[in-house]
């Protein structure tokens, strides 16, 4: 008997000095429509900045004209685009805006040719976060890649980093603010980073996750033989399970939230076109989402709970972000047991892993709980590694995220301010908790996955203060509903961070002062340690 066999896949081959371009969209249509301006101008630049080297660039698939725009916008397309690429060409990723990454990551893993990925480093579409997100999961997946950036793609440092790419297939960049722990001297610090570890291990934690995968994030997905390593199980949660709790949160509850924080100091920015400005009915639906979190966490015991919100819950309800800072925040509305007979968490932030990034979620636990165990503030949060630039002489990095941070971020609920989430990502409106975040002192960190094993980069920075009108312009220049921290980072240039970060979200906590962040940051790296994640000292760290 005679079968009909698949006939084998062909692929192009690729002509001497050339290279092939693809770009990965959003899963959100209006978001790649409004995008694609920026896009098409960073493709533009990139292709003269190969074929000032003498190189051409062939973009692996056309601009749809009906959509309006020329990304990828599915997994299964960019399978699809794959086909048209030959395996061995050099192969460049290039980025303008937030992309989801599994959109791409089939055809990356199997790629054989040198990957190139590369951003405009501008503040009005978040092509960093989407470079960060993307070079993360190719760390996870171990794929070797190559990454730069640029703000024009004119400058010589730029140019240069293509040319050695072109030329050996990598591109070296310096490491040398990058050193792993080593041996900690005894310090009631260590000591108590240790005790807090062992304690994990035996008595273990879990993480609620509300669906995973958000946003394509593959770089946030932790797998279980890595977690459970460290004391750290999940309970999968659904957004559905979720969204039907909040149904059955009263008006008279959410009611009673909304006049704490009104008492204390929060207000709103309110409109009465529902599909472009905030209503109160919005919030109305983000305080049943915040009581209907920490019920649900109470159900199932958690330690750290992530909404994922951004795809499935966004079309039901507004933005979870205010609901998320206000589960950070130590100084928050209570919230009782269905029966009204416990104080769920009273007196205490609950973490929150925005966005179900489950390397905030690990990072949050421990910050967490290293800072209570320090008798300091543990309210912490992530933030989007967005865009920066020079002022009075130092680099000062605009951190900033989609709305969700805890008030004390702020100085307090007086300093924070509701303002509608942009309708473009999110239809169903929402407040954010935006501000400017208060200068001082901060520990940073992040938690991946590399090499099959976890790790956590821990380093330090100062928040500082910037005058009133250049805060506003960066505020302007990138989302201005959205809350900010400007960060200086010590002993890492602006390239230093990008080349190593490996993350689209950066984790944040304040400490009172230098010394005590010093000290705190030596506890977590203990802790880390203990529980066997291998930590690296980034940039000027204190021992």
């Amino acid at each position: 008997m005679s079968y009909t066999l698949p006939t084998p896949a062909t692929r192009p081959v690729v002509a001497p000095n050339t290279v092939y371009l693809i770009t990965s969209g959003d899963l959100r249509e209006s978001a790649n429509v409004a995008g694609w301006p920026v896009q098409a101008a960073t493709e533009a630049a990139v292709t003269a900045a190969f074929e000032h080297l003498g190189w051409s660039v062939v973009r692996a698939f056309g601009v749809d004209a009906e959509r309006g725009h020329g990304y990828i916008r599915s997994q299964r397309m960019g399978m699809e685009v794959f086909k048209n690429i030959p395996e061995d060409a050099p192969l460049v990723v290039a980025i303008a805006n937030w992309q989801y990454s599994h959109h791409v990551l089939a055809g990356l893993r199997t790629h054989r040719g040198p990957i190139l990925t590369t951003a405009n480093f501008a503040p009005d579409w978040p092509g960093l976060v989407g470079l960060l997100g993307l070079n993360a999961g190719l760390t996870k997946m171990g794929k070797p890649y190559s990454t730069i950036w640029s703000v024009d793609f004119t400058d010589d440092w730029f140019r240069a980093g293509l040319k050695e790419w072109i030329e050996t297939g990598h591109i070296t960049h310096d490491a040398s603010h990058v050193r792993d722990l080593p041996a900690l001297p005894q310090s009631p610090e260590v000591e108590l980073g240790r005790a807090l570890g062992d304690q994990m291990l035996a008595d273990k934690a879990i993480i609620g996750v509300f669906d995973e995968g958000c946003m394509g994030m593959y770089n946030a997905i932790f797998d279980d033989e890595l977690l459970n390593r460290t004391g750290i199980y999940k309970e999968r949660l659904s957004q559905s399970a979720l969204y039907a709790e909040m149904l059955e949160v009263g008006d008279d509850e959410a009611n009673d939230v909304y006049d704490w924080l009104i008492e204390h100091g929060m207000r709103f920015e309110y409109g009465q076109d529902a599909a472009t400005e905030l209503t109160r009915d919005q919030v109305q639906w983000q305080l049943k989402m915040y009581i209907a979190a920490l019920r649900i966490a109470d159900d199932f015991g958690l330690d750290a709970v992530g909404i994922q919100y951004q795809q499935g819950l966004k079309d039901l309800v507004p933005a979870s972000d205010l609901a998320e800072g206000i589960l950070n925040s130590t100084d928050r509305p209570p919230v009782l047991s269905r029966d009204g007979a416990r104080e769920l968490h009273a007196g205490r932030a609950f973490p929150h892993f925005n966005e179900a990034d489950e390397g905030v979620a690990v990072d949050a636990l421990i910050t967490n709980r290293v800072w209570t165990a320090m008798g300091l503030v543990p309210d912490t949060t992530l933030h989007d590694v967005r865009w920066g630039e020079e002022f009075d002489g130092q680099f000062v990095w605009t951190y900033e995220i989609s709305g969700s941070v805890p008030a004390s971020h702020l100085g307090g609920w007086d300093h924070a301010v509701g303002w509608r989430q942009g309708h473009v990502f999110f239809p169903a409106g929402g407040a954010t908790i935006n501000g400017v975040s208060t200068p001082g002192e901060v520990v940073l960190s992040r938690v991946y996955i590399a090499d099959g094993a976890l790790h956590a980069d821990v380093f330090r920075g100062t928040v500082v203060e910037l005058p009133a009108e250049e805060s506003q312009r960066r505020k302007d220049a990138t989302n201005p509903e959205w809350p900010v921290a400007h960060v200086v980072l010590h002993g890492q240039t602006r390239d230093q961070f990008m080349a190593r970060h490996k993350a689209n979200h950066a984790q944040l906590v304040y400490a009172p002062d230098a010394a005590t962040a010093d000290k705190a940051l030596i506890a977590k790296a203990a802790m880390f340690d203990r529980l066997g994640i291998t930590v690296h000292l980034v940039g000027d760290v204190a021992l």
